[in-house]
């Protein structure tokens, strides 16, 4: 459905279902006519506004029958005429494209698309509205600074005492305090940052601490009351201050030898614990430990000699685990002697021996060794003679 006028154009796009049925309305469109096209003749604005709404609309009518309704009867005949405009022929070579069919309708019945012909540009702007209503005017949406109520105290000419000294209290984030000297500028929260990025981070801030920071703040004239706390918050947080402050010892350096892969039962741990109080005949106890899996065997024995420990491998160690690849001890005799060397040397075990005074080399025997002394005090009677 399309209409015009003598300023603008009007169309709208429908779809109806079947027939007899309302139309679907699908889009709406209206365009002012410059100069130019306001000269035409009544027949030439009913083409153009056919011809617009064609354009406009050109993705969804391409290829489908399209029936027009025109409040205008001899647009019909203009279709028919051989001579007419040079303009007018151009327009109906562009209807060509499309199947369409032109029907008569009256404006009472194309009174939507006729109300959009008739929609105009303003000739004059909206003017701007000057006035704003009273409950707007001191509307405040940011929260007030922390020294607001010093900025009443200032107003009101209002002065406190503190320590037995006169403070008087200023607005604008500026305050008087301690006599008449002094000036100190008070910061928002938004400022905090900077702040404490030109006094520590800076070139000139050098990274001092927390109580440092604080002080070079202070002695530069500014002042906000969470200022300690938020030095501290800022310190701890500096990246080249934690880095440089961190104390690396030896246990955060790269182990001096390459960290030993293995599998389970592929390294064992041998100490012995005693001598303990003689309970059954027995003062000792052997204690194997597997660095991989954690699993502990252990044996109480008589005497702590080469040959409880060479048997105990032979019938515990090596027929249930198979042989294991390496085997640490410490430096004692029943453990670095002949015997042992030979048992060792024939099955292909290596034998790693803990440096002098230095228990962590065989660390998980130690470990294991403690928790067994605590679950036996635990456990025994007074007299300790019933551990075994």
């Amino acid at each position: 459905m399309c209409d015009t006028s003598n300023l603008a154009l009007g169309a709208i796009l429908g779809q109806r279902v079947g027939v007899g049925k309302s139309v679907h309305v699908i889009a709406y469109t209206s365009q002012t006519m410059d100069p130019t096209q306001q000269n035409y003749t009544t027949i030439e604005k009913e083409l153009l506004a056919i011809v617009f709404s064609l354009d406009k609309f050109c993705a969804y009518l391409l290829g489908s029958k399209i029936v027009v309704f025109f409040d205008h009867a001899a647009l019909k005949f203009l279709l028919k005429k051989p001579n007419t405009k040079l303009r007018l022929i151009r327009w109906l070579l562009l209807l060509q494209e499309f199947d369409i069919k032109i029907r008569d309708k009256n404006s009472v019945e194309n009174s939507v698309a006729d109300h959009l012909s008739r929609i105009g540009r303003e000739s004059e702007p909206m003017p701007i509205r000057e006035e704003f209503p009273n409950e707007q005017l001191l509307h405040i949406t940011t929260p007030p600074p922390w020294f607001k109520h010093l900025s009443f105290h200032q107003r009101n000419r209002c002065y406190i005492k503190k320590n037995s000294e006169v403070m008087l209290n200023t607005t604008s984030g500026m305050i008087l305090t301690y006599g008449y000297s002094s000036v100190i500028k008070c910061i928002l929260e938004a400022e905090i940052n900077s702040v404490f990025q030109l006094y520590h981070a800076a070139p000139r801030g050098r990274h001092y601490g927390s109580t440092q920071t604080t002080r070079k703040v202070l002695d530069c004239g500014l002042y906000w009351p969470t200022i300690f706390r938020d030095a501290y918050q800022f310190v701890s947080t500096c990246n080249k201050c934690q880095k440089a402050e961190m104390a690396i010892t030896r246990r955060h350096e790269m182990p001096q030898q390459p960290i030993l892969f293995c599998e389970v039962f592929d390294v064992w741990g041998i100490d012995f614990m005693g001598p303990f109080p003689v309970s059954n005949g027995y003062s000792y106890i052997l204690l194997f430990v597997d660095y991989v899996s954690k699993l502990v065997e252990a044996i109480a024995t008589k005497t702590n000699d080469a040959k409880v420990v060479v048997d105990f491998l032979k019938s515990n160690i090596f027929c249930r685990f198979g042989v294991p690849k390496v085997l640490i001890s410490d430096q004692g005799s029943d453990f670095y002697n002949r015997a042992m060397s030979s048992l060792l040397h024939k099955y292909g075990v290596m034998h790693i021996v803990a440096t002098g005074h230095h228990p962590q080399t065989n660390g998980q025997a130690e470990v294991f060794n403690r928790e067994i002394k605590k679950t036996l005090q635990k456990m025994t009677n007074p007299s300790r003679k019933d551990w075994s």
